[in-house]
């Protein structure tokens, strides 16, 4: 699907694990191969190998803090389109009760089925199916839109309905750009994968060459950049996890529905 990402069929927790399995598999990879250059050569100098692996743990660093900041502002973007979206939805339906029956009180059922089917998708995660069934309630929302607009063509009313429900329409569309389309492109993660295993390899080469055993503290290292990692991810995936958009905008929005004919 256009709005998924390769990483989006696995869960978080075994993301997790499997990235800290490869990146100890990678340091223990590049402390053989510094084991092996010990033993064929005494020339390896450790000072010049620290440098280079500051280095590329430096461009690591560097794209960690360039991934976070795309996921972390797509993020701030879905929260706000939401907000947007119950402002929207809420103007409509308002300006629907100025309409002449019956086609106010058919509008404003659609509209209640339309609130529903967001929180609906919010809950379930099945984005495919809102989609088509936001599509139908558009069509429909907008037919029974014309038709009035037809008949009442001097209406102000009319006419101010007409407006906030075509907003509406838009802002859903910014919603699937902002919140499914707009993902961090798999080209950032192969180079995020090829630049962790060349840095993690490397601090490994090094603690071979230094002629230091394998350091407990590399854990705290691999735990560190791993919890960065999970951040990004969790960021990026618009449905679940423990960052999934707060809908509260939405569910105050039902409520206040509820409590008008």
């Amino acid at each position: 699907m256009s709005h998924s990402s390769p990483l989006d069929s696995l869960s978080l927790w075994l993301l997790l694990a499997f990235t800290t399995v490869l990146v100890l598999l990678f340091i223990e990879a590049g402390f053989r191969l510094g084991m092996y250059r010990v033993k064929v050569s005494e020339s390896e100098v450790p000072s010049p190998v620290g440098t280079i692996v500051g280095s590329t743990l430096g461009l690591l660093a560097f794209m960690l803090a360039f991934s976070f900041s795309l996921a972390a502002s797509r993020f701030d973007a879905r929260r706000q389109t939401v907000v947007e979206e119950a402002n929207s939805i809420g103007t409509t339906y308002l300006r629907a009760g100025l309409l002449p029956q019956p086609q106010s009180a058919e509008i404003r059922a659609l509209l209640r089925q339309y609130i529903d089917s967001r929180l609906e998708v919010a809950r379930t995660g099945d984005v495919d199916l809102a989609l088509r069934r936001a599509d139908e309630l558009h069509l429909q929302l907008w037919n029974k839109g014309e038709a009035i607009g037809k008949t009442h063509t001097d209406s102000i009313m009319v006419g101010l309905f007409l407006e906030s429900l075509n907003e509406t329409i838009d802002i859903h569309s910014k919603r699937v750009l902002v919140g499914l389309r707009s993902r961090l492109p798999l080209v950032l993660w192969l180079a995020l994968f090829l630049l962790t295993a060349f840095s993690m390899m490397g601090v490994g080469y090094h603690e071979a060459i230094a002629k230091s055993k394998r350091s407990p503290a590399i854990l705290l290292f691999v735990f560190g950049f791993v919890t960065v990692l999970a951040l990004v991810i969790e960021l990026d995936r618009p449905m679940d996890g423990f960052l999934a958009v707060n809908q509260e905008a939405m569910v105050n929005l039902k409520s206040l529905v509820e409590q008008l004919p």
